[in-house]
């Protein structure tokens, strides 16, 4: 086990650096160049090679991405072009608004999505397997946009229950954060559900049909233990890998969503750097996205050791 993890840790620094590179790279060939959109409408010439002189914007671009690596690797990720600040405290601002709405939206999806794969596989052919198969149908199918219009509608508008758009920290009122993420965390969790209700019925219903499944039933063993102890934790493998590359989706921001419920997350904050040219925030968003895309999938391996005896050696 922690020679797997030792492996597994030293290859993510490679992968890094080459992330590092690619992020970089790209970033430059978005067309548009950020001094003159922060000279403004006159674009005085002196200010605009001030510009490029104090953000190295004159330099070649190999030298740029050395001064920035640099940067990366003391926690400095440059300073937004657009609003002077920090991009480390625009990420240490954002991130926890993200990882919250992220995590809620994936805990609605397992307690939905796992539950309903297991029925629909126990049952198969019967009403339960249909109305699973149904709701994953919707959920797939349904536009995010449209399930928040109409979920602020029905909850804020006609009841009243929750409010319609902005964000409460945790810190400051914990009932009245999760009253204004509920609802985008469900609208998130919702198609996600679907996909894992999917993915989970077809590794129960080839699972059930293994031998050691049959033995288990042979020996005499109630059907509750082994479906739940023998069947469901070898079937939840691929589960997992698509649980954390959902996860790091959502982390990575979910535009659409966040720009209904006004949640000043991830998504908006990607949105608003690209339009601006913002390279800084750009690159910084990015490369902590893809640190936790790397990470979630350690962390999914480590998982199927937990989960499945047999991957221990």
């Amino acid at each position: 086990m922690l020679n797997f993890l030792g492996k597994r840790i030293l290859q993510l620094i490679p992968t890094l650096f080459f992330v590092s590179i690619l992020i970089f790279s790209l970033q430059h060939l978005l067309p548009g160049d950020p001094a003159l959109v922060m000279a403004g409408e006159e674009r005085d010439p002196d200010v605009i090679a001030h510009i490029r002189a104090q953000y190295r914007l004159d330099q070649p671009i190999p030298v740029q991405y050395v001064y920035w690596l640099k940067g990366v690797a003391s926690g400095d990720f440059g300073e937004s072009l657009r609003i002077k600040m920090p991009v480390r405290e625009l990420i240490a601002q954002k991130l926890p608004v993200t990882m919250q709405l992220a995590s809620m939206a994936i805990l609605i999806a397992f307690l939905i999505g796992i539950p309903a794969g297991i029925v629909s596989a126990v049952k198969k052919g019967t009403a339960w397997d249909y109305g699973a198969n149904l709701f994953a149908l919707w959920g797939i199918s349904t536009p995010n946009f449209w399930l928040g219009i109409m979920l602020i509608f029905l909850f804020s508008i006609e009841l009243g229950w929750l409010p319609a758009s902005g964000y409460v920290p945790l810190s400051e009122n914990w009932r009245a954060s999760l009253a204004s993420t509920i609802m985008p965390a469900f609208v998130l969790g919702n198609a996600i559900a679907a996909v894992l209700m999917r993915h989970t019925r077809s590794a129960m219903l080839q699972v059930l049909e293994s031998d050691y499944v049959r033995t288990a039933r042979a020996k005499g063993l109630a059907e509750r233990s082994v479906i739940l102890k023998h069947a469901m934790r070898n079937a939840l493998t691929p589960v997992i890998t698509l649980g954390a590359l959902e996860l790091g989706t959502l982390l990575s921001g979910a535009v659409l969503t966040e720009q209904i419920f006004t949640i000043p997350g991830f998504g908006k904050l990607i949105v608003d750097a690209v339009f601006n040219r913002d390279y800084a925030v750009v690159q910084g968003v990015v490369l902590v996205t893809a640190t936790i895309y790397i990470l979630l999938n350690l962390i999914a391996d480590i998982a199927y050791i937990l989960v499945n005896p047999r991957l221990r050696s």
